[in-house]
């Protein structure tokens, strides 16, 4: 008896003792109806993903929306306008309309250009989040952008900057308006500010660790004297005020109205210093948050209201970003500088330090 004899072989069993498919799966001998068709099949994936946009590609659309022109992005960002434009063209196709609105004045954003460039900034900033997110420790790199009031931009973040270089010299501070329409909250919401000085008030939205709170004050001519100051004075004379975009205008005109008062004469003037400069030509009073008085200029007086006006400042940020290492570190440079000037005076008192050094 030779090997193959002896063995055995099994014969396959009858057609009924096979088990059947499970739910779902095609009958055995029976081609998959789906075979062949785009979409998901039993037991596959896709068979091709949807084209998604490249980050190179939103970075294009961004800086030539943000510089006005292709040229122009070009020259901020030293890519040629020919590899700009075919990444704009690229996503143009990938969504099947224009986004921009190309023209001898440059390239504008249509209306869907507006809302994928809302998009476009989140999705670069969470691709550099990323990257941050693994920092721990030092050294740290990158950049962080600042939306600031002048007031704080002059008083509070000349010192904090100092140190912040100092202790992490790899990372950019980027300042921007915090005075734009909108404010500094828009500008983070927005993904255009990683984190903005602000009032503090009404942002349930937003991360917000208070920095101190920072008294409105009468400003007039030295003449008058440093009696205190009736409600009356506030409407009587010309009432000198930054522009109605301003925070401080629309805090200032909205303490008139709680007051029932309604001023004679406003004049909108652009800076804090022409404001004082006038006031102490007697061409007028205001109303200034005290940061934006130091150091008090001569020829004027600055006194207490009849009845308190404060605005508590505090640096917001978007809630899911506020752990970040560069902007946790940013906060507490930020928040030492602070203290270390209050006890140096003559800065408005930093706020109390809250139980959690963030709070919604």
């Amino acid at each position: 008896m030779n090997i193959t004899s002896a063995l055995r072989v099994r014969p396959p069993p009858p057609e009924r003792h096979r088990r059947g498919p499970g739910p779902g799966m095609p009958p055995i001998g029976k081609p998959d109806p789906g075979a062949g068709r785009p979409g998901l099949h039993w037991g596959m994936l896709p068979d091709r993903l949807p084209p998604l946009p490249t980050l190179a590609q939103l970075r294009a659309l961004l800086v030539v929306a943000e510089a006005g022109g292709f040229s122009e992005a070009a020259a901020r960002t030293g890519a040629s306008q020919s590899s700009l434009s075919e990444a704009v063209a690229k996503l143009e196709a990938l969504t099947g309309r224009p986004l921009l609105r190309r023209g001898r004045g440059g390239a504008v954003p249509t209306p869907a250009g507006e809302r994928l460039l809302t998009y476009a900034r989140l999705s670069l900033q969470a691709a550099e989040d990323a990257l941050h997110a693994a920092q721990e420790g030092e050294p740290l790199a990158g950049t962080v952008r600042v939306a600031s009031f002048r007031s704080t931009a002059t008083h509070l973040l000349p010192p904090a900057l100092a140190a912040f270089r100092a202790r992490y010299p790899g990372v950019r501070v980027h300042l921007l308006d915090g005075e734009t329409e909108g404010g500094g909250e828009a500008l983070v919401r927005g993904g255009q500010a990683d984190a903005a000085f602000v009032i503090g008030e009404h942002s349930p939205d937003l991360r917000l660790t208070p920095l101190m709170v920072d008294e409105y004050l009468f400003v007039a001519p030295a003449a008058r004297g440093a009696h205190p100051v009736a409600l009356f004075e506030l409407a009587q004379g010309p009432l000198l005020l930054p522009s109605g975009l301003n925070s401080c205008h629309r805090r200032v005109m909205a303490y008139l109205r709680r007051h029932g008062l309604q001023a004679e004469q406003i004049t909108e003037l652009g800076e804090d210093s022409v404001i004082l400069g006038m006031v102490a030509h007697s061409l007028g009073v205001s109303v200034m948050p005290r940061l934006a008085l130091t150091p008090l200029p001569g020829g004027v007086v600055a006194l207490p209201l009849p009845e308190p006006l404060a605005r508590p400042l505090a640096l917001a940020t978007l809630p899911h970003r506020a752990g970040l290492p560069l902007l946790r570190a940013f906060s507490a440079t930020l928040l030492g500088t602070l203290h270390q000037l209050a006890a140096q005076g003559p800065l408005p008192a930093p706020a109390a330090a809250p139980a959690s050094p963030l709070l919604h």
